[in-house]
């Protein structure tokens, strides 16, 4: 019961502070359940959020679920995605109604642009944090525990030319991208 009440206060801390959604709750999610609470390693938080990726539905309330679900059962996902979209919910009812009447106010659109700022920084902390622990196998940036991950590199680098250069479907990418992981890494 004592995890649950944890888990709900921490997931309702992230939907709190998630602005930006998506990827810049991922530098949150990560801080509450890898290095604070250490109920998940850094590898097992990282193939969640690769889970969490390819499944439908919003990121966070996927990769909420399936932490919570990691954590404690099907109890642990309910109350993680609750705590995740719960904060959320009800400031963004406070937030359209205070944006309704003040819609034109200067001070209002530059709060906003500030905002955006900061969630770009916080995608770019979580794209490098999944970079780095699947070509180096950490998450720092100590050059000296970098264990080079050839595999992973040459199917990003391959999966970047099908994508950018010969415009394949991303889905079949996906595919040919896990068929090869499972070729690889089984």
């Amino acid at each position: 019961m004592e995890v649950l009440i944890i888990l709900l206060i921490s997931f309702l801390q992230i939907g709190l502070f998630s602005i930006g959604g998506g990827y810049a709750t991922i530098p949150l999610i990560q801080e509450q359940v890898v290095n604070l609470h250490s109920w998940l390693s850094i590898q097992e938080f990282t193939d969640i959020i690769t889970i969490s990726q390819m499944t439908p539905g919003p990121l966070a309330v996927n990769t909420s679920t399936f932490v919570g679900i990691r954590i404690a059962g099907i109890l642990g996902a309910v109350v993680a995605t609750f705590g995740c979209v719960f904060s959320g919910f009800v400031i963004s009812l406070i937030l359209y109604r205070f944006f309704d009447k003040y819609r034109s106010a200067e001070t209002v659109l530059n709060i906003l642009k500030g905002l955006k700022s900061c969630s770009v920084g916080l995608i770019a902390a979580s794209a490098s944090t999944i970079l780095m622990i699947a070509f180096f196998g950490t998450s720092t940036l100590d050059v000296a525990a970098f264990q080079w991950n050839l595999f992973a590199i040459g199917i990003f680098v391959t999966a970047l030319i099908l994508l950018r250069k010969l415009h394949l479907n991303p889905i079949l990418v996906m595919i040919l991208s896990g068929v090869a992981g499972y070729f690889i890494y089984a």
